[in-house]
């Protein structure tokens, strides 16, 4: 039985990366495990990874679910993280951002 997930996203740079991913997840890591490893963690065993490998950067896309995609989106629009607003998708709703390097964070929710 599986008890958990932690995404993995690829970036070029971790400074640059670290001062992104903390904007969007309003907060620090959580944990620093190894050299080019940064981890925000959301729930018992739940999380992103953010690794620090720049010939696999840009190519990872994370879906996170968000209880209010309207707040979200104008945390992030006052933090200066562009996106298209939350769409229909799936039958549900989402909000599509990319990171500096391209990758897709992709949140569903209401």
């Amino acid at each position: 039985m599986f008890t958990g997930l932690m995404a993995s996203i690829t970036v070029m740079d971790q400074e640059q990366a670290q001062d992104w991913y903390t904007k969007v997840f309003e907060r620090d890591p959580d944990a620093t495990p190894m050299p080019g490893l940064l981890e925000w963690h959301f729930g018992g065993e739940f999380g992103v990874q953010v690794w620090a490998e720049p010939q696999r950067a840009g190519y990872s896309t994370a879906v996170i679910g968000e209880s209010d995609l309207d707040v979200l989106a104008d945390r992030l629009s006052a933090a200066g993280i562009d996106h298209g607003g939350p769409q229909s998708g799936g039958g549900q709703r989402i909000l599509q951002i990319a990171d500096p390097d391209g990758n897709r964070i992709v949140f569903s929710g209401k």
